[in-house]
């Protein structure tokens, strides 16, 4: 079920039909009485709209005016999205670190990489063993326990969405530093990541 959109006149005539009967209280669309209603009625328009946007604002996916409190719930913005984040970046953002709920398995990159907008394979490194590595196989040492390789695209583009974007933002921008930064962010201290671009 939707929620009943009014308008200004809508709501004009509302307040003009709890008026009392009588020659002080005109109707007429160019009283004073009628002038006042329909100025508040346009900011009771605009009220009804924004509480209407405040549903799908809750939500951290499809946010616009909550934006910057989800932000600073979630410790953002931070250095990882550069000087000048397009809104669906930040809301990116926002979704990862809301979803997170850590991990340090190459499912967990993967999903945490995802909730930021990109596509992502990961690959764990073993030292060699004898018996259980192919031949050719780096011989490594105990660090590549601890090794991970991140896979992306060598540019992932975040293109300008209609309803999700807004005016002044680019056409489309490319790059991975969101990605290393969060990652980076997120990954046990023990652990090494590679990423590798392709």
């Amino acid at each position: 079920m939707t929620a009943p959109v009014y308008s200004a006149n809508d709501f004009a005539l509302a307040l003009q039909a709890l008026m009392p009967i009588g020659k002080v209280w005109p109707r007429d669309a160019d009283a004073l009485q009628s002038q006042v209603f329909n100025g508040l009625a346009a900011v009771y328009e605009r009220s009804s709209e924004r509480a209407q946007n405040l549903i799908s604002d809750a939500f951290p996916a499809s946010t616009v005016e909550l934006l910057p409190e989800w932000e600073s719930t979630l410790g953002l913005p931070d250095p990882c999205a550069g000087t000048s984040p397009t809104i669906q970046q930040r809301r990116n953002q926002v979704v990862a670190r809301f979803a997170n709920s850590g991990g340090q398995s190459a499912a967990y990159y993967i999903n945490f990489s995802l909730n930021l907008g990109y596509t992502v394979t990961v690959r764990q490194y073993a030292p060699f063993r004898c018996g259980q590595s192919r031949c050719g196989d780096s011989l490594g040492g105990v660090d590549w326990f601890y090794t991970w390789a991140i896979h992306a695209p060598l540019n992932t583009v975040t293109r300008f969405r209609a309803g999700s974007s807004t005016a002044g933002e680019a056409l489309a921008t490319w790059n991975n530093k969101v990605l290393e930064c969060e990652l980076s962010s997120v990954s046990p201290a023990h652990t090494y990541l590679l990423f590798q671009y392709s």
